[in-house]
């Protein structure tokens, strides 16, 4: 293996998530989710958009898996929408299994592993009108549904990630309110998360006792974090934002146990922790077969005092080093999370299953979107994790977020993190230069 080369059984990958790209939210049997309520609530999201339509992928998805293939890639990850699988009953419905038996069917054409999420934060709002996360049952329903998907795809399907990000369903969702629901109560959030990998932990179980040999493993977003200063309220307030961001999901996964310093943070808030039951913790940190890592970039913090919630504040990063979201462009970061992992957690292998950037993308009077940002961006973090894997780390796949651009959650159609650009209006698609630069990396296995 060449320096600039990765093994040629590691797996380049694209991803996208239900919501934010199928659209026919009210076709075929798809009953609400809560982000449907959510975006159609003035003041909810960037000039009022939802997913109505999004990039119409539910009619679309022929061309676009044709697109995947167009990429060279070998994986695609995708979310399947709960609301469009299950009614409110919980009996299945046939004509959203069957959609996805299509793009299953059109990924295998096109010699392409399918590699679903199963829940990529679009709940049924029925469930969301009873709590939610924070409802100890939605647990057992979404066990009810994993149970549902894995009769009807299991035998299709060998690569399964339960949950995305359990960070941004209970904390971004429950106590900042930034998603749908849309709640600022951090007794709600704390439960949320308990609930959330509870779950994962009951459809790993629930997978194994089926007796299917597909992998299974929930994918998280940590962050590294850096103190501003080495005084000691800043280290101190890198602890808390890493307990926050990191530990309060990789203890419990990994050591079936909740940080401490960060349960005494949390009983400010948290009356009673009586929510957590006897088992939980032993379901919750079942054994899985990878770790799925999505980053984006680093924490660089300082003490606030004026913040009431952790005390932590953060640091602007300058201009010239972010992207159209305001993120800090550090790639090196990226190295020291899989390492810290490894190190630390678990010897399981990772995934990095988001890794990408938004930036101010225009259609050039040639007709092409030449985003050589981007291009910069991925190189630099898939060198970062050439040099983990060169160290013995054991990470076998990256998936480029985001395959097309699409629904940005909150903040709308106004963020573009797409290889291939979408034109809202029109749902026509243009390749961008990364999405050919990516190509000739994935064909080749090699880092140009």
């Amino acid at each position: 293996m060449k320096g600039t080369d990765f093994p040629p059984e590691f797996v380049f990958g694209v991803a996208t998530s239900a919501y934010q790209i199928e659209g026919a939210a009210f076709k075929d049997g798809r009953i609400p989710s809560h982000w449907d309520t959510f975006s159609h609530t003035p003041g909810k999201t960037w000039r009022g958009e939802t997913g109505d339509v999004a990039c119409d992928h539910y009619h679309r998805f022929s061309a676009d898996v044709a697109l995947i293939a167009a990429l060279g890639v070998g994986s695609y990850r995708f979310s399947l929408a709960w609301p469009r699988i299950v009614t409110e009953d919980k009996r299945p419905n046939p004509k959203g299994l069957a959609f996805y038996h299509r793009l299953l069917d059109s990924l295998a054409e096109h010699h392409i592993e399918a590699a679903p999420t199963l829940y990529h934060w679009d709940l049924p709002d029925w469930l969301a009108s009873r709590g939610g996360w924070a409802n100890r049952d939605t647990a057992g329903y979404f066990a009810d549904y994993a149970e549902i998907v894995f009769k009807e795809f299991g035998d299709r399907v060998n690569t399964w990630m339960t949950h995305n990000e359990p960070w941004c369903t209970a904390f971004l969702s429950y106590g900042l309110g930034e998603h749908a629901p849309g709640h600022r109560d951090w007794a709600e959030a704390v439960r949320a998360a308990h609930h959330v990998l509870l779950s994962h932990g009951w459809v790993v179980q629930g997978y194994r006792g089926m007796g299917l040999d597909g992998k299974i493993g929930i994918v998280l977003n940590p962050n590294v974090v850096d103190a501003v200063t080495d005084r000691e309220d800043d280290l101190d307030a890198a602890r808390r934002q890493d307990g926050f961001r990191n530990r309060w999901f990789l203890d419990p996964l990994f050591r079936a146990r909740y940080p401490e310093d960060m349960v005494q943070e949390f009983s400010r808030y948290v009356p009673t922790w009586d929510f957590v039951k006897a088992g939980d913790m032993e379901a919750l940190s079942v054994p899985m077969d990878f770790l799925g890592v999505n980053y984006y970039n680093r924490d660089h913090v300082f003490f606030n005092p004026r913040d009431a919630f952790l005390r932590v504040g953060s640091v602007t990063p300058p201009p010239d080093q972010v992207t159209a979201m305001g993120w800090e462009v550090h790639p090196r970061s990226l190295y020291r999370c899989l390492k810290r992992i490894q190190d630390e957690y678990t010897a399981i292998p990772l995934y990095i299953t988001e890794n990408g950037a938004a930036y101010n993308d225009r259609i050039s009077p040639d007709g092409r979107v030449h985003d050589s940002q981007r291009i910069e961006y991925l190189r630099d973090h898939l060198a970062a994790a050439l040099d983990f894997i060169r160290e013995g780390g054991r990470l076998e796949r990256y998936y480029a977020w985001s395959l097309m651009d699409n629904f940005e959650w909150s903040l709308g159609y106004s963020k573009r993190f797409g290889l291939v650009y979408v034109d809202f209006e029109t749902q026509s698609r243009i390749l961008k230069d990364s999405a050919n630069w990516y190509r000739d990396v994935a064909r080749s296995h090699r880092l140009a």
